[in-house]
């Protein structure tokens, strides 16, 4: 990999010439506070909203040239996947969450990793029948399921696409074999990663230099593997990654990734198939919240949340009231306590969803909250919500750091795409071949397969799909999209998202502002407060509510973009380095 330094200035304009939003996730302590709104972009025709200029440029180019929200995003995910790989790529997984506007209808596909066929539920015990630590099982090919990504980029344009699916390729592939500049945000993850990466060797030369030293801020780094493989797909299709030499060598590096090596076979990459999932839509405040249902916990979670809320006058209240973030904290936990029993892949798991959502039963939950206190651990527990059958499930152990990526397109015609797009954890397996980084997506299943002799909804079975947190999303009114959003951030991307829509529904906060507020996040008791942000000043409040409180970096990564009646409005999080682009 031909690498060089130089000082380079990254600029992307807007249709408009004037600059687009240009954010720093790491280093910045300025743009890492979320006190200032982010700068809102304006379009009349279309937009893009992603997590780097790079992929939104390009997304917005196919946009320009006549092609659809589906097309820009197969271009958007290529390029997110080489100047962004440690959060998502061709090596992930991903949901897809889209307005068809010539049906009027959402439509939901599930391109979410699948664990190997030879996988067992004692995947993650040790020897002696123990849960692993995390990190023993995420590095090496142990936690790598089959990739979902491309299958789901080629099944998306299938249906929708009208630009050929081999010109979709050609700015990855270009960036790819010309290079681009490392970002501030790319630069310091490498830095901060260290020791993890250098595992393995393929790996280590591709993100530290010769002397062994992490890239910096502004190298320019090629990739001719990876636009290798992009000109193997644009010019074979997803069969091209399922099926030949980039399969055999996906096989080859994990199950050959020493004393953690993985099962992944080259019959469970050509089994694959891409879902198509009956959306979650809740009704709140006189719209429908619609996103992806399980093996995704995010719309069930986010409508548990709202169903609950939607009791309480959350506008009177205000964003400032303690009171307003006692319901929305507690909500949050009575919510989690049904996800962590409950919710999995239903193709293997039968999972209660319509009566999770039954306004009667959140209604009962929702008298949980009537107290002026937080509510104590011992009442924060699963509910029991009316089953289509008889199941009795335990509560799992899964963990889920935040990586992942999210971005939202509309185009001239009104389609919409809200993804959500992963390789799990940051720089996944730190496993690469191909030019691209592996999933560890399987250490999102539970470590432990029993609770008190009850089997783990959300435990290892082969070819099932892990729970995911991500929650891509889209509001309509009268059947109509008015906003679409989506974070990364693990299990706290229910929270963030949740927040957001609270913020813009209740509050009347623009799109600017509710991808850059402070964050109050309560899943498990504790509150976990956004630090060196306003969120701050409610931590004393909190505290004499009866809550825990802890301050910590929130790295959210929200996109969004509103429908609104004179155009469209996109935002993207200051605590990242994306950039919204409409023309």
């Amino acid at each position: 990999m031909k690498r060089s330094l130089v000082a380079l200035g990254l600029l992307v304009l807007t249709s408009t010439g004037a600059p687009a939003q240009q954010a720093s996730d790491t280093i910045a302590p300025e743009r890492a506070t979320g006190l200032a709104a982010a700068t809102v972009v304006t379009a009349k025709d279309h937009m893009v909203a992603a997590a780097h200029p790079l992929a939104a440029a390009a997304g917005e180019k196919v946009l320009t040239d006549g092609g659809s929200a589906i097309d820009a995003m197969v271009a958007v995910q290529t390029v997110l996947g080489l100047v962004e790989p440690q959060s998502s790529g061709l090596g992930g997984g991903a949901f897809l969450v889209y307005y068809d506007a010539a049906a009027k209808r959402i439509v939901t596909l599930d391109g979410r990793e699948t664990a190997p066929m030879e996988a067992t539920p004692k995947l993650f015990l040790d020897e002696n029948g123990a849960p692993l630590q995390f990190f023993d099982a995420v590095v090496g090919g142990r936690s790598v399921g089959t990739p979902g990504t491309v299958m789901l980029l080629q099944e998306a344009h299938n249906r929708w696409g009208r630009t050929p699916w081999k010109d979709l390729f050609a700015p990855a592939e270009r960036l790819a074999r010309d290079g681009f500049a490392v970002s501030p945000r790319l630069a310091g993850l490498i830095a901060a990663e260290g020791d993890r990466l250098k595992t393995f060797e393929t790996t280590a030369s591709y993100f530290f230099d010769a002397e062994g030293a992490p890239l910096k801020e502004g190298a320019i780094l090629k990739n001719p593997a990876y636009a290798d493989t992009l000109a193997a797909i644009a010019g074979g299709g997803a069969a091209a990654f399922y099926e030949g030499p980039v399969a055999e060598a996906i096989v080859d590096t994990v199950r050959m990734a020493g004393r953690n090596a993985g099962v992944l076979s080259l019959a469970d990459l050509a089994n694959y198939r891409v879902k198509l999932r009956q959306p979650v839509c809740v009704p709140y405040r006189a719209l429908d919240i619609c996103g992806m249902g399980p093996p995704s916990s995010g719309a069930i979670a986010i409508g548990q949340m709202l169903g609950m809320l939607e009791n309480f006058d959350l506008k009177a209240l205000g964003k400032d009231n303690p009171e307003s973030w006692r319901l929305i904290g507690d909500a949050q936990r009575l919510a989690f306590a049904d996800r962590e029993r409950y919710v999995a892949d239903t193709d293997f798991v039968p999972a209660p969803v319509k009566g999770l959502l039954d306004k009667a039963y959140l209604g009962e939950r929702a008298r949980l909250l009537d107290g002026g206190k937080a509510l104590g651990k011992e009442a924060v527990t699963a509910g029991k919500p009316e089953w289509d059958h008889a199941f009795n499930v335990g509560r799992d152990a899964a963990l889920e750091l935040p990586s992942t990526s999210h971005f939202v397109i509309v185009d001239k015609d009104g389609n919409v795409v809200s993804m959500t797009t992963t390789i799990e954890n940051g720089f996944g397996a730190r496993l690469m071949t191909g030019g691209f980084l592996l999933n560890n997506e399987l250490t999102d299943f539970s470590f432990k397969t029993h609770d008190d002799g009850l089997p783990v909804a959300n435990r290892v079975e082969p070819g099932k799909r892990p729970r995911s947190s991500m929650s891509p999303t889209i509001v309509l009114k009268d059947g109509r999209p008015v906003l679409a959003i989506g974070s990364p951030g693990g299990s706290q991307i229910i929270g963030y998202v949740a927040q957001a829509l609270i913020a813009h529904i209740d509050w009347g906060m623009d799109v600017g502002e509710i991808v850059a507020m402070p964050h109050l996040i309560n899943r498990f008791g504790p509150y976990d407060i956004e630090a060196g942000t306003a969120a701050e000043k409610l931590a004393e409040p909190l505290k004499a509510l009866g809550y825990e409180v802890k301050a910590g970096e929130m790295n959210s990564g929200l996109h969004a973009i509103e429908l609104a009646a004179d155009g469209l409005k996109g935002a993207a999080d200051p605590r990242r380095e994306g950039v919204a682009i409409g023309k």
